[in-house]
């Protein structure tokens, strides 16, 4: 009974903890507190809730999500998940405004969109790079879960590199260098921000693939310039050459002479695709196009940028034990 009422006592008093677990753990706790109240207090005044009504053919439904400023002057960006299906709806900020939006432009094969607020007067988020993030580092994603606005959850990068397929309608690409975040994310946190301790969006929260399982595209050279494009042009050009292919090894003598051990193995030609034209055929190896190796459809596919479309390629591929030479000219992907 004594010790029933000193705990009591104990409890009501609001007494400081009498010692520490270990001589630093108050300031490694403190540390963390401060950076994720930092970006609770900022963030998320650049992060907006999004409500969209979708229609097709005699459905018509709703969805959530969240997108973040870019510019003052009303550009956001989100998902091209979240805005699937629609060309506008409203946009819902912390300060209580709530704002009409429409669809610039989306990119299905990176999961990005553009859209425009209608009022200015808006604070952008700063934008980081996430080519610079390590395993480890302390991440917080910014959204709008479950209909929560303004949420915050804080994790670290679980891994970096991941590939994450994004599709429109029958073609499929891999969104490369995807994050990986312990931070939690549920549904509506799609299109919000995940950033970086000081605050500096790295990545636009994409995926939940599971507990304690985020993906968000990175913000980085490559997706900047998806960004961009939309923002001008309300679409971002890829090239493409009509190929389906797969990493294969290469047999001990030939990538002795090629030095290299895998090739990308062509196991479908698009009939009247750029590789058709060229003469590609199933079965055939690559090696290298345009002088660049490449020896999975990863490597194929970063080669597909836009400043490829219209411009001859040099094809070198093991057709049996022959190798050949073709000029392909690739041409604009389209859905």
């Amino acid at each position: 009974m004594e010790g029933s009422i000193q705990f009591i006592d104990a409890l009501l008093a609001d007494r400081e903890p009498r010692e520490r677990l270990d001589g630093d753990s108050d300031g490694a706790l403190d540390a963390y507190s401060k950076v994720v109240t930092s970006v609770a207090e900022r963030v998320p005044r650049s992060v907006a809730s999004l409500r969209v009504r979708r229609r097709e053919g005699g459905w018509e439904g709703q969805g959530a999500g969240s997108a973040v400023v870019l510019t003052p002057d009303g550009f956001l960006i989100t998902s091209a998940h979240v805005v699937e299906g629609t060309s506008r709806g409203r946009a819902s900020f912390s300060d209580g405004r709530e704002l009409r939006f429409e669809v610039i432009g989306r990119d299905p094969f990176s999961d990005l969109a553009v859209i425009r607020a209608s009022e200015a007067d808006l604070e952008p988020v700063s934008l980081g790079n996430a080519d610079r993030l390590r395993v480890g580092q302390l991440v917080v994603a910014v959204g709008n879960p479950m209909g929560f606005s303004g949420s915050v959850t804080a994790g670290v990068v679980s891994a970096l590199g991941r590939s994450f397929p994004a599709r429109d309608g029958y073609t499929t690409r891999f969104i490369e260098n995807v994050i990986q975040t312990d931070a939690a994310l549920n549904p509506g946190n799609s299109g919000g921000a995940l950033v970086d301790g000081h605050g500096n969006m790295v990545g636009v929260n994409t995926a939940v693939a599971g507990v304690g399982l985020g993906l968000a595209v990175p913000i980085n050279q490559t997706t900047r310039k998806i960004i961009a494009a939309l923002m001008r042009e309300g679409r971002f050009r890829r090239a493409y050459i009509g190929i389906a292919g797969g990493r294969r090894p290469l047999p001990p003598r030939v990538a002795k002479a090629v030095d290299r051990t895998a090739a990308v193995e062509v196991v479908e030609v698009v009939p009247g695709s750029p590789a058709a034209k060229a003469g590609l055929r199933r079965e055939d190896l690559i090696i290298d196009v345009g002088g660049t190796p490449v020896v999975d459809a990863n490597d194929l596919q970063r080669l597909m940028v836009t400043e490829a479309i219209g411009h001859p390629l040099t094809v070198r591929a093991f057709r049996g034990s022959e190798l050949v030479e073709l000029t392909v000219v690739p041409e604009e992907l389209r859905a």
